[in-house]
C-alpha cells in the first residue's frame, strides 16, 4: 500500500510540477494595485471579433458598476449585426470600402443601441458542432457574395442580398430567437437592453496625435473604422492621465492598439518596449550586467528571461510608430487595473480575448511605455473623464 501511495504522488508530481516550475520561473512578477470590478475572461478562437469581446467585456463591467449585475452577454448576437451593416455599407460603396471580421469597441454601443442584446446562453453562436468560434468559411462566403452582388448581374443591385446575408448568418451563427428567459421573465433583445440602459451617449473615443488638432474631433483613417466613430484629441500625457483616473474611479477602459510588436509576448503575458541602447542599459544596473558583453546584452533582449529596462516614449515616438506602421489596430482589448512589477515599473492590467490559458490566467500586463507607443485610442465612459478634459473638449 505504501509502495502504491508513493507512486501516486510521484505521478502526481509529475503533473503539476511543470505549472509549478512555469509559475516559479515568471520573469515579470507583478502586483496588482487597482482593478476595477469585470466579468471573465472569454474566447474569441479563430473570429476576428476582438473588437466585440473587448466591447462587451466594457458594457458587462458597466452593468457591474451601474446596476450591480453580473451578466454574460451574447457577442455573436453583435457580430452578427456588425456584418450585416457591413455588407450594406460595401453593396453601397459598390465594394470600394473595406469589408472584414474586425471593429472596434465603440461598434459594441452602437449595435446595442440600434439592436438590444441578450445572453450568451441564449445566443452563443455555436451552431456547427464546433466548442470554439471559426469563422474563416463563414467571412469567406459573404465576402465573395459581397463581389457577385456588386458585379449587377441583372443591370442593377437585386433585392435578394439582405435575406441571403441573413441567411448566411442563420446557417453559420443560428437563427435568433425572438424572446428569451433571464432571471424568470422574458425578454427580447431590446428589452433587456432598456432592462440595464446603456447610454451610448454617456460614452467617446480618446487618442492622442500629433497631425490632429487637440482638444477637437476627428476621424481616424483605419481600416477597422467602418462607423467612422469621432475621436478626440489631445497630449499624449494627457491621453494616459485620463487613462489613470477613469481606473482609479472604477472605470474599464477600451483600448484599440498593436500586438505585433515584438514586445508582446504570448508566453510571457507582458507587453514592453525595451530600451536597445546598451550604455543606457549598463547604467540601468551596472551590477547586473558588469560581465555581460555587449552581444551578450543584445541576445538577452525580448527573451523575457528578466526585467530590463524599458525606452522613455515620447509624443514624437508614438506619433512616428503610428505614420511608420509600427503601431497599427489589429488588436482590441479592455484594461481592467494598475500594477506593478518587482522593481516598481508601472503596468496596466489588460483583459484579453484569447482564453485563460495565455499571459496571466488570460491577462497581459502592458507596461506604461507599451502603452504610450502602441495606443490607437481609448474607448471610456466621459464620467471617467477629469473636468479639465471634458471641459476642453467641451464635453457635456
Amino acid at each position: 500500500m505504501n509502495r502504491i501511495k508513493t507512486i501516486v504522488l510521484l505521478l502526481a508530481l509529475i503533473v503539476i510540477m511543470p505549472s509549478l516550475l512555469f509559475a516559479q520561473e515568471r520573469a515579470y512578477q507583478i502586483t496588482d494595485d487597482v482593478v476595477v470590478p469585470h466579468t471573465s475572461v472569454k474566447n474569441q478562437s479563430r473570429s476576428g471579433t476582438c473588437w466585440c469581446f473587448a466591447g462587451i467585456g466594457m458594457v458587462e463591467a458597466e452593468i457591474l458598476r451601474k446596476y450591480n449585475v453580473e451578466v454574460d452577454l451574447s457577442e455573436m448576437y453583435l457580430v452578427r449585426w456588425a456584418y450585416a451593416n457591413k455588407f450594406e455599407k460595401y453593396v453601397r460603396m459598390q465594394g470600394t470600402c473595406n469589408f472584414s471580421p474586425g471593429g472596434e469597441v465603440f461598434d459594441v454601443l452602437y449595435a446595442i443601441n440600434e439592436n438590444g442584446m441578450m445572453t450568451e446562453e441564449t445566443y452563443n453562436g455555436l451552431v456547427l458542432g464546433e466548442g470554439i468560434h471559426n469563422h474563416g468559411e463563414l467571412h469567406s462566403v459573404l465576402a465573395e457574395y459581397g463581389k457577385i452582388v456588386n458585379k449587377q448581374h441583372n443591370g442593377k443591385i437585386s433585392k435578394a442580398w439582405p435575406a441571403m446575408v441573413q441567411s448566411v448568418l442563420d446557417v453559420y451563427l443560428g437563427t435568433t430567437p425572438e424572446t428569451f428567459e433571464f432571471e424568470g421573465s422574458q425578454y427580447d433583445a431590446k428589452s433587456f437592453a432598456e432592462k440595464y440602459p446603456i447610454n451610448i451617449n454617456d460614452y467617446v473615443q480618446i487618442g492622442a496625435f500629433t497631425n490632429h488638432e487637440n482638444y477637437k474631433p476627428y476621424i481616424m483613417p483605419i481600416q477597422d473604422n467602418w462607423t467612422n466613430t469621432l475621436t478626440y484629441n489631445m497630449t499624449l500625457d494627457e491621453l494616459m492621465n485620463e487613462l489613470d483616473n477613469a481606473l482609479n474611479n472604477g472605470y474599464t477602459v477600451g483600448w484599440a492598439q498593436d500586438v505585433s510588436d515584438k514586445g508582446f509576448s504570448r508566453d510571457a503575458g507582458v507587453g514592453v518596449v525595451l530600451e536597445n541602447d546598451i550604455e543606457k542599459i549598463r547604467q540601468s544596473d551596472p551590477k547586473k550586467y558588469k560581465k555581460m558583453s555587449d552581444d551578450e546584452i543584445r541576445a538577452s533582449l525580448y527573451k523575457f528571461e528578466t526585467v530590463m529596462p524599458e525606452k522613455e516614449v515620447t509624443e514624437d515616438m508614438h506619433q512616428e510608430a503610428y505614420e511608420n506602421g509600427q503601431t497599427t489596430d489589429d488588436h482590441s482589448m479592455l484594461i481592467v487595473g494598475i500594477a506593478h512589477d518587482q522593481q516598481g515599473n508601472k503596468y496596466y492590467k489588460v483583459k484579453n480575448s484569447w482564453s485563460a490559458n495565455y499571459g496571466y490566467d488570460g491577462y497581459w500586463y502592458c507596461s506604461e511605455p507599451y502603452v504610450r507607443l502602441h495606443t490607437m485610442f481609448f474607448t471610456v465612459n466621459k464620467e471617467g473623464l477629469t473636468s479639465d478634459i471634458k471641459n476642453k473638449l467641451e464635453l457635456k
